[in-house]
């Protein structure tokens, strides 16, 4: 059973940085395989809205226009670790965090990369909180 398990967040004052982490378990990467692991996030009363995902394979990463130049996320060189360092932070930036992933599915279904349904697997979440 593959898990995803997050670290990172926290509280920050705007202009701030902070850095999230996810590690997924339990599978063996394939070089074949079409992974794509990122974040999503989810204010209170907004649904929830991709941030960042990069493609394990090729590298190719994808972002929300909102964190364009601000976030930057990366793997670690076993492709089972994503993370998420976000510079520049601000209040909007507040929410919930969750690791998302889709493995051994072949890709995202058709899905697009920011939408939830493409991905199989999740974090439990980690809170950002950016202060004014």
């Amino acid at each position: 059973q593959v898990q995803l398990v997050e670290s990172g967040g926290g509280s920050v004052q705007a202009g701030g940085s902070l850095r999230l982490s996810c590690t997924a378990s339990g599978y063996t990467f394939s070089i074949s395989s079409s992974n794509y692991m990122g974040w999503f996030r989810q204010a209170p009363g907004k649904e929830r809205e991709g941030v960042a995902i990069i493609y394990t394979n090729g590298g190719t990463t994808y972002y929300t226009d909102s964190v364009k130049g601000r976030f930057t996320i990366s793997q670690d060189n076993a492709r089972t670790t994503v993370n998420l360092q976000m510079n520049h932070l601000k209040p909007e930036d507040t929410g919930m965090y969750y690791c998302a992933a889709s493995i051994s599915r072949g890709g995202l279904n058709r899905y697009t990369w920011d939408d939830a349904r493409g991905y199989n697997y999740w974090g439990q979440g980690t809170q950002v909180t950016v202060s004014s």
